[in-house]
């Protein structure tokens, strides 16, 4: 609890800037706790946004918003707005720009071979936790082998997590490749291969150990809430993020032969720990401490 009380008593956190000016207390409050539904780029024109029937059960029927209720209508890109729904039931109108920093401040890769069972709980949770990109793979040991409509589920998936953990992001899913052809068309600026059981001589080391040595974090230019919003919608400033990849294998392990093939690509082995960890629970340990790490030193920037 001190902590959290020093971090708001930090002239850069964003809750100490809101509190500092009252003004504008009110509303921030108030748009944290909007809903959240995504929509494609063309359903925006001109300040108007036309909702799609699934759109008009979710917040109606299944949200209970009325006319004249507001939302939060996201891109899935980076970019929201403020909306109100109309009397006219498929159209909403943009009142503002929505902008919040919420994602992770790098790009975070995420290469899966994928496990027999429990894919739509990982692609649930790592994008909960701020995974960027998804990339299943085919490994040695690999059983599964995804329907197109088994693929487009996972992408459902993202997308609902997204507006459940106030992403403004969704995941990319893309298509499942072979190990190799993942590895070498996943490039980043660090990328690490998890490995389980490893010689006592020459152990991996630990991924928070990797993290630490690393300065991984460029900090991006932050929105002034102080700032009047207008309702026109505005193009994010790129930013510089730097980005990881992070393999992780499957049931039984990474081959020898493949563990070779990732080094000869540039990937550096590390450990999430001594315990053998599942699958799906390993991405989801590796991805926690990336995010903490990354949240720590932005948050004392």
């Amino acid at each position: 609890m001190r902590g959290e009380l020093n971090q708001l008593c930090n002239p850069g956190h964003q809750l100490y800037r809101i509190v500092q000016h009252p003004r504008v207390l009110d509303k921030s409050i108030r748009e944290l706790t909007m809903q959240r539904v995504t929509i494609a780029p063309d359903q925006l024109h001109q300040q108007q946004i036309s909702l799609t029937d699934a759109q008009i059960h979710y917040l109606q029927r299944v949200l209970r918003l009325k006319v004249g209720d507001r939302f939060i209508a996201l891109d899935g890109q980076g970019q929201g707005w403020v909306a109100v729904l109309e009397a006219n039931a498929y159209q909403a109108t943009v009142l503002a720009v929505w902008q919040m920093d919420l994602e992770l401040p790098i790009r975070l890769q995420l290469i899966i071979a994928m496990p027999k069972t429990g894919m739509d709980d990982m692609v649930r949770q790592t994008t909960e936790l701020g995974v960027t990109t998804i990339q299943p793979v085919v490994s040695d040991r690999t059983l599964l082998k995804p329907s197109a409509k088994k693929i487009e589920r996972w992408r459902r998936i993202a997308q609902e997590a997204m507006e459940q953990s106030e992403r403004q992001c969704v995941p990319v899913i893309h298509e499942p490749v072979s190990l190799v052809v993942g590895l070498a068309q996943t490039p980043a600026d660090y990328q690490w291969l998890c490995v389980a059981r490893q010689p006592t001589d020459c152990p991996a080391p630990l991924l928070l150990s990797e993290l630490l040595a690393q300065s991984l974090f460029q900090p991006s230019s932050e929105v002034d809430v102080t700032k009047s919003q207008t309702a026109k919608p505005q193009t994010a400033k790129p930013q510089a993020f730097k980005t990881i990849t992070l393999a992780i294998g499957p049931e039984g392990g990474w081959s020898k032969s493949e563990v070779e093939r990732a080094i000869a690509l540039n990937y550096r082995p590390v450990s999430l720990g001594p315990r053998i960890l599942r699958t799906v629970t390993a991405p989801l340990a590796a991805i926690a401490i990336i995010a903490a790490v990354m949240d720590h030193q932005k948050s004392t920037l």
